[in-house]
């Protein structure tokens, strides 16, 4: 199987190209610069020239707040690049892998979203990776659709490491307490990935590492498991300001993943050690 690699140059596109090569499958990865999805010519060119069995679609534009100020340009790469990929992938004859977010949901309630419940999302960028979903059922049948949330991994940047760096000059940190979800490590995400393009078994996922907690807690456990002396204090959203809004509930079911079944990821606590391990924080 040929497989290619959107967005290779970003946490999750690299781990996923990392774990082709672990397995000796043929594959190119590209970053945003060797193939920009919003040009609907280059990436006819690129991707035919390659002619690949598989895509993965890790590129995204994922500055959640940036996108407030710049709609366009979310848009363009989330929604209309990801329409690009879907319609070259249809004239290949080439499955699909597409990454979206749990910011399909408008974030509202205290049990996890299945992959069957309605979407409505509040925010630019929750909207253009729906749109993106949207356009890629369109285009194609042999399609996946894998929503995950807090994500964090080796290459770029990402809550875990902001909490590191910011440990280094502050000993009190306000962070959010009543926003609920599951974060998502890229090294346990890129194999499952890996393992559904070589299934035909379509449709929506949603995939994270199991267990569940708020951004405050995973700010303690960082800090507890490096051993930084920081001490967290609890905000409300409301005390926490953002441009685009950010849904208090960000949990995921995952009924439709192990009905599939794919094994479910390693709890969030190994997966933040093994993590910290990787980055060299502990």
């Amino acid at each position: 199987m040929r497989v290619f690699v959107t967005g290779a140059a970003g946490q999750l596109g690299c781990d996923v190209c990392r774990e082709l090569e672990r397995r000796g499958w043929e594959y190119r990865g590209a970053s945003s610069r060797e193939m920009d999805v919003t040009d609907a010519a280059a990436v006819d060119a690129v991707l035919g020239a390659y002619a690949p069995d598989a895509v993965i679609h890790c590129a995204a534009w994922t500055k959640v707040d940036a996108a407030e100020d710049d709609p366009d340009a979310c848009w363009a790469v989330n929604a209309e690049g990801t329409a690009n990929v879907a319609a070259a992938c249809a004239r290949l004859g080439a499955k699909l892998l597409y990454l979206s977010t749990d910011y399909v949901f408008p974030g509202t309630g205290e049990t996890p979203y299945k992959t069957t419940d309605p979407v409505g999302p509040l925010s630019v960028y929750g909207k253009s990776k729906l749109a993106g979903e949207q356009a890629a059922e369109r285009l194609l049948d042999r399609l996946f659709i894998v929503r995950i949330s807090w994500v964090f991994g080796k290459n770029g940047k990402n809550f875990v490491k902001t909490m590191l760096r910011l440990a280094e000059t502050k000993t009190e940190l306000g962070v959010v307490a009543d926003q609920i979800g599951s974060p998502t490590y890229t090294a346990d995400l890129a194999p499952l990935l890996c393992d559904m393009i070589e299934t035909e078994k379509y449709g929506v996922y949603h995939a994270t590492n199991e267990g569940e907690c708020s951004w405050a807690e995973l700010a303690e456990e960082i800090f507890r498991r490096t051993g930084k002396t920081v001490k967290v204090d609890r905000l409300t959203t409301e005390q926490y300001p953002a441009k685009a809004p950010r849904p208090r509930n960000s949990r995921l079911d995952k009924g439709s993943l192990t009905a599939a079944g794919f094994a479910p990821l390693p709890d969030w606590h190994d997966a933040l050690d093994r993590y910290l391990k990787e980055i060299e924080a502990i």
